[in-house]
Protein backbone atom coordinates (compact mmCIF):
# COMPACT_ATOMS: atom_id res chain seq x y z
CA UNK A 1 0.00 0.00 0.00
CA UNK A 2 1.59 3.14 -1.31
CA UNK A 3 2.13 5.68 1.93
CA UNK A 4 1.88 9.79 1.38
CA UNK A 5 4.40 12.61 1.41
CA UNK A 6 1.99 15.31 1.03
CA UNK A 7 -1.95 14.87 0.99
CA UNK A 8 -3.76 17.95 -0.13
CA UNK A 9 -7.29 18.00 -0.48
CA UNK A 10 -9.84 20.75 -2.16
CA UNK A 11 -7.41 23.59 -1.34
CA UNK A 12 -8.26 26.93 -2.18
CA UNK A 13 -6.94 30.59 -2.37
CA UNK A 14 -8.34 33.43 -3.15
CA UNK A 15 -7.06 37.10 -2.50
CA UNK A 16 -9.79 39.75 -1.95
CA UNK A 17 -9.45 43.20 -2.76
CA UNK A 18 -10.75 45.97 -0.30
CA UNK A 19 -9.81 48.34 -2.71
CA UNK A 20 -11.57 47.21 -5.93
CA UNK A 21 -13.71 44.45 -3.96
CA UNK A 22 -12.47 41.85 -6.63
CA UNK A 23 -11.75 38.56 -5.55
CA UNK A 24 -8.89 35.93 -7.29
CA UNK A 25 -9.27 32.74 -6.97
CA UNK A 26 -5.20 31.60 -7.30
CA UNK A 27 -6.25 27.67 -6.49
CA UNK A 28 -9.21 26.50 -7.23
CA UNK A 29 -10.17 23.09 -4.92
CA UNK A 30 -6.84 21.20 -5.75
CA UNK A 31 -6.78 17.96 -5.00
CA UNK A 32 -3.53 15.32 -4.93
CA UNK A 33 -0.87 13.30 -2.89
CA UNK A 34 2.75 12.58 -3.51
CA UNK A 35 3.83 8.92 -2.57
CA UNK A 36 7.14 8.72 -0.31
CA UNK A 37 10.17 8.10 -1.99
CA UNK A 38 9.05 9.56 -5.83
CA UNK A 39 10.20 12.47 -7.70
CA UNK A 40 6.67 14.30 -8.01
CA UNK A 41 6.60 17.68 -10.80
CA UNK A 42 4.29 20.44 -10.29
CA UNK A 43 4.20 21.97 -13.67
CA UNK A 44 2.08 25.18 -15.09
CA UNK A 45 2.24 28.86 -16.85
CA UNK A 46 3.18 31.59 -14.78
CA UNK A 47 0.76 33.02 -12.80
CA UNK A 48 -1.17 28.97 -12.59
CA UNK A 49 -0.76 29.18 -8.87
CA UNK A 50 2.51 27.09 -8.32
CA UNK A 51 4.00 29.68 -6.14
CA UNK A 52 0.80 30.09 -4.06
CA UNK A 53 1.27 26.51 -2.95
CA UNK A 54 4.88 26.70 -2.13
CA UNK A 55 3.79 30.00 0.08
CA UNK A 56 1.12 27.97 2.03
CA UNK A 57 3.81 24.88 2.59
CA UNK A 58 6.00 27.31 3.53
CA UNK A 59 3.66 29.03 5.71
CA UNK A 60 3.50 32.76 4.63
CA UNK A 61 0.61 32.66 2.66
CA UNK A 62 -2.53 30.83 4.20
CA UNK A 63 -4.86 29.04 2.86
CA UNK A 64 -8.69 30.28 2.36
CA UNK A 65 -10.17 26.76 2.13
CA UNK A 66 -9.37 22.94 1.64
CA UNK A 67 -7.17 20.75 3.85
CA UNK A 68 -3.13 19.99 3.66
CA UNK A 69 -1.42 16.76 5.52
CA UNK A 70 1.98 16.65 5.35
CA UNK A 71 4.57 14.05 6.49
CA UNK A 72 1.00 12.61 8.91
CA UNK A 73 0.58 16.40 9.99
CA UNK A 74 -2.22 18.58 9.38
CA UNK A 75 -1.04 22.07 8.60
CA UNK A 76 -4.06 23.66 10.60
CA UNK A 77 -2.96 21.20 13.72
CA UNK A 78 0.36 21.11 13.46
CA UNK A 79 1.78 24.13 11.27
CA UNK A 80 5.92 23.98 13.11
CA UNK A 81 5.76 19.90 11.93
CA UNK A 82 4.23 20.41 8.99
CA UNK A 83 6.89 23.01 8.44
CA UNK A 84 9.82 20.96 9.93
CA UNK A 85 9.38 18.24 7.39
CA UNK A 86 9.93 20.07 4.30
CA UNK A 87 12.89 22.01 3.04
CA UNK A 88 12.18 24.60 0.44
CA UNK A 89 15.02 25.08 -2.41
CA UNK A 90 13.95 28.95 -3.60
CA UNK A 91 14.00 30.19 -6.91
CA UNK A 92 16.17 33.48 -5.96
CA UNK A 93 20.17 32.80 -5.01
CA UNK A 94 19.87 34.33 -1.57
CA UNK A 95 23.26 33.76 -0.09
CA UNK A 96 25.28 36.19 2.24
CA UNK A 97 28.38 37.01 0.41
CA UNK A 98 30.46 36.84 2.96
CA UNK A 99 29.78 33.84 4.47
CA UNK A 100 31.20 29.96 3.64
CA UNK A 101 29.01 27.32 3.11
CA UNK A 102 29.85 26.02 6.42
CA UNK A 103 29.32 29.07 8.42
CA UNK A 104 25.67 29.31 6.50
CA UNK A 105 24.74 25.69 7.11
CA UNK A 106 25.52 26.05 10.75
CA UNK A 107 23.77 29.38 10.97
CA UNK A 108 20.34 27.78 9.34
CA UNK A 109 21.18 24.92 12.12
CA UNK A 110 20.73 27.28 14.32
CA UNK A 111 17.60 28.70 13.26
CA UNK A 112 16.01 25.56 13.01
CA UNK A 113 16.93 25.26 16.76
CA UNK A 114 19.18 22.36 16.43
CA UNK A 115 21.61 21.71 19.04
CA UNK A 116 24.99 21.35 17.91
CA UNK A 117 25.86 18.14 18.28
CA UNK A 118 22.73 17.28 16.12
CA UNK A 119 24.05 18.72 13.30
CA UNK A 120 25.37 16.97 10.59
CA UNK A 121 27.20 20.05 8.71
CA UNK A 122 29.93 18.33 6.92
CA UNK A 123 27.91 15.09 5.85
CA UNK A 124 25.38 17.65 3.91
CA UNK A 125 28.21 19.47 2.64
CA UNK A 126 29.55 16.16 1.19
CA UNK A 127 26.17 14.66 -0.27
CA UNK A 128 25.75 18.18 -2.28
CA UNK A 129 29.80 17.97 -2.99
CA UNK A 130 30.70 21.26 -1.79
CA UNK A 131 33.29 19.50 1.09
CA UNK A 132 36.20 21.05 -0.85
CA UNK A 133 34.99 24.62 -0.56
CA UNK A 134 33.55 24.48 2.97
CA UNK A 135 35.47 27.49 4.24
CA UNK A 136 35.32 29.81 1.14
CA UNK A 137 33.38 32.85 0.93
CA UNK A 138 29.89 32.08 -0.58
CA UNK A 139 30.91 35.09 -2.99
CA UNK A 140 33.63 33.02 -5.21
CA UNK A 141 31.30 29.66 -5.77
CA UNK A 142 30.51 29.47 -9.51
CA UNK A 143 26.67 29.39 -9.90
CA UNK A 144 25.87 25.79 -10.00
CA UNK A 145 28.11 25.50 -6.31
CA UNK A 146 25.80 28.33 -5.27
CA UNK A 147 22.36 26.48 -6.19
CA UNK A 148 23.61 23.35 -4.51
CA UNK A 149 24.36 25.50 -1.53
CA UNK A 150 20.67 26.40 -1.51
CA UNK A 151 19.81 22.55 -1.51
CA UNK A 152 22.01 22.29 1.50
CA UNK A 153 20.62 25.05 3.09
CA UNK A 154 16.92 23.33 2.67
CA UNK A 155 18.21 20.02 4.39
CA UNK A 156 20.16 21.31 7.36
CA UNK A 157 16.82 19.62 9.57
CA UNK A 158 16.91 16.96 7.61
CA UNK A 159 13.46 16.99 6.17
CA UNK A 160 11.85 13.74 4.31
CA UNK A 161 10.67 16.37 1.71
CA UNK A 162 12.95 18.81 -0.98
CA UNK A 163 11.00 21.16 -2.77
CA UNK A 164 13.09 22.48 -5.69
CA UNK A 165 11.52 25.76 -6.70
CA UNK A 166 12.94 26.18 -10.45
CA UNK A 167 16.11 25.33 -9.08
CA UNK A 168 17.85 25.48 -12.35
CA UNK A 169 16.74 28.71 -13.88
CA UNK A 170 19.83 30.56 -15.56
CA UNK A 171 22.43 27.78 -14.84
CA UNK A 172 23.92 26.37 -17.79
CA UNK A 173 23.52 22.69 -19.58
CA UNK A 174 26.50 21.30 -17.73
CA UNK A 175 25.71 22.37 -13.85
CA UNK A 176 22.28 21.47 -14.92
CA UNK A 177 23.23 18.16 -15.38
CA UNK A 178 25.50 17.91 -12.03
CA UNK A 179 22.40 19.45 -9.98
CA UNK A 180 20.35 16.39 -11.49
CA UNK A 181 22.67 13.69 -10.86
CA UNK A 182 23.31 15.23 -7.00
CA UNK A 183 18.75 15.64 -6.78
CA UNK A 184 19.03 12.00 -7.88
CA UNK A 185 21.51 10.81 -4.72
CA UNK A 186 18.75 12.69 -2.68
CA UNK A 187 16.48 10.69 -3.56
CA UNK A 188 17.97 7.41 -3.77
CA UNK A 189 18.63 8.20 0.06
CA UNK A 190 14.93 8.27 0.60
CA UNK A 191 14.06 11.58 0.32
CA UNK A 192 10.44 12.95 -1.39
CA UNK A 193 11.17 15.45 -4.18
CA UNK A 194 8.63 18.15 -5.55
CA UNK A 195 9.65 19.78 -8.31
CA UNK A 196 8.74 22.91 -10.40
CA UNK A 197 10.21 23.84 -13.25
CA UNK A 198 9.53 25.68 -16.83
CA UNK A 199 11.95 23.24 -18.79
CA UNK A 200 9.60 20.44 -19.48
CA UNK A 201 12.17 18.16 -20.84
CA UNK A 202 13.95 18.15 -17.16
CA UNK A 203 10.38 17.24 -15.71
CA UNK A 204 10.20 14.30 -17.70
CA UNK A 205 13.48 12.48 -17.73
CA UNK A 206 13.47 13.25 -14.08
CA UNK A 207 9.63 12.99 -12.62
CA UNK A 208 7.89 9.69 -11.79
CA UNK A 209 4.82 11.59 -11.96
CA UNK A 210 3.19 15.25 -12.82
CA UNK A 211 0.55 17.00 -11.91
CA UNK A 212 0.05 20.49 -14.51
CA UNK A 213 -2.18 23.58 -13.35
CA UNK A 214 -3.65 26.00 -15.06
CA UNK A 215 -5.61 29.21 -13.51
CA UNK A 216 -6.11 27.21 -9.82
CA UNK A 217 -6.75 23.91 -11.38
CA UNK A 218 -5.48 20.69 -11.64
CA UNK A 219 -5.52 19.84 -14.98
CA UNK A 220 -3.76 16.33 -15.55
CA UNK A 221 -2.00 14.13 -12.56
CA UNK A 222 -0.63 10.71 -13.85
CA UNK A 223 2.44 9.21 -14.48
CA UNK A 224 5.01 10.62 -17.15
CA UNK A 225 4.60 7.74 -19.55
CA UNK A 226 0.71 7.85 -19.49
CA UNK A 227 0.82 12.18 -19.87
CA UNK A 228 2.94 11.28 -23.06
CA UNK A 229 0.93 8.63 -24.23
CA UNK A 230 -2.24 11.58 -24.31
CA UNK A 231 -0.28 12.42 -27.51
CA UNK A 232 -2.57 11.44 -30.39
CA UNK A 233 -0.44 12.57 -33.53
CA UNK A 234 3.15 11.18 -34.56
CA UNK A 235 5.29 12.23 -37.07
CA UNK A 236 7.80 10.13 -39.21
CA UNK A 237 10.73 11.95 -41.60
CA UNK A 238 11.38 9.66 -44.66
CA UNK A 239 14.33 9.83 -46.29
CA UNK A 240 14.08 8.79 -49.88
CA UNK A 241 15.80 8.60 -52.92
CA UNK A 242 14.70 11.61 -55.50
CA UNK A 243 10.59 11.51 -55.55
CA UNK A 244 8.74 13.57 -57.48
CA UNK A 245 8.27 17.26 -56.07
CA UNK A 246 4.66 16.79 -57.72
CA UNK A 247 3.99 13.34 -56.80
CA UNK A 248 0.25 12.71 -55.37
CA UNK A 249 0.49 11.00 -52.30
CA UNK A 250 -2.96 9.72 -50.32
CA UNK A 251 -4.37 7.64 -47.40
CA UNK A 252 -6.95 7.82 -45.44
CA UNK A 253 -6.27 9.72 -42.68
CA UNK A 254 -3.01 10.11 -43.53
CA UNK A 255 -0.96 13.53 -44.18
CA UNK A 256 1.87 13.12 -46.64
CA UNK A 257 4.01 16.40 -47.26
CA UNK A 258 6.65 16.41 -49.67
CA UNK A 259 9.46 19.11 -48.13
CA UNK A 260 11.79 18.06 -50.72
CA UNK A 261 13.39 15.17 -53.53
CA UNK A 262 14.72 13.11 -50.81
CA UNK A 263 12.29 14.05 -47.90
CA UNK A 264 8.57 12.82 -47.10
CA UNK A 265 7.27 14.17 -43.54
CA UNK A 266 4.39 11.91 -42.56
CA UNK A 267 1.81 12.80 -39.87
CA UNK A 268 -1.72 10.17 -38.38
CA UNK A 269 -2.94 9.48 -35.11
CA UNK A 270 -1.47 6.78 -33.22
CA UNK A 271 -3.73 4.32 -33.13
CA UNK A 272 -5.35 5.44 -36.69
CA UNK A 273 -3.58 2.70 -38.42
CA UNK A 274 -0.26 0.32 -38.40
CA UNK A 275 2.65 1.77 -39.62
CA UNK A 276 3.82 -0.75 -41.92
CA UNK A 277 0.36 0.32 -43.86
CA UNK A 278 2.52 3.43 -44.99
CA UNK A 279 6.06 1.19 -45.81
CA UNK A 280 4.03 -0.86 -48.05
CA UNK A 281 1.94 2.49 -49.44
CA UNK A 282 5.25 3.89 -50.08
CA UNK A 283 7.17 0.89 -52.20
CA UNK A 284 3.75 0.76 -54.06
CA UNK A 285 4.25 3.94 -55.44
CA UNK A 286 8.40 3.34 -56.12
CA UNK A 287 9.79 5.38 -53.59
CA UNK A 288 12.61 3.66 -52.06
CA UNK A 289 13.02 4.58 -48.92
CA UNK A 290 16.60 5.06 -47.25
CA UNK A 291 16.03 6.22 -43.85
CA UNK A 292 12.88 6.74 -41.49
CA UNK A 293 13.55 8.90 -38.54
CA UNK A 294 10.25 9.43 -36.03
CA UNK A 295 9.32 12.37 -33.75
CA UNK A 296 7.31 11.22 -30.87
CA UNK A 297 5.80 14.37 -29.10
CA UNK A 298 7.19 15.23 -25.64
CA UNK A 299 6.25 16.37 -22.61
CA UNK A 300 5.97 19.73 -23.80
CA UNK A 301 2.89 18.83 -26.37
CA UNK A 302 1.38 17.44 -23.89
CA UNK A 303 1.64 21.07 -21.70
CA UNK A 304 0.50 23.07 -24.60
CA UNK A 305 -2.64 21.12 -25.19
CA UNK A 306 -3.51 20.91 -21.72
CA UNK A 307 -2.89 24.73 -21.03
CA UNK A 308 -3.22 26.15 -24.01
CA UNK A 309 0.11 27.76 -23.56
Amino acid sequence: MDKFALTVENLTKIYSSSKTKKHNKALNELSFKVKQGEVFGLLGPNGAGKTTFLSILGGTVIKTNGKVNVWGFDLDKNPRQVRASVGIVPQEVNLDAFFSPKKLLELQAGLYGISKKDRITDLILKMVALEGKANAYSRSLSGGMKRRLLIAKAMVHQPPILILDEPTAGVDVELRNNLWENVKELNKEGVTIILTTHYLIEAQEMCDRIAIINNGNLVALDTTEKLLDRIKTKKINFKVKNINLDQKLSMRDINFRIISQNSILVTYEKKSLDFSEIVNYLNKNNIKIEDIITEDGDLEDVFVQLTKH
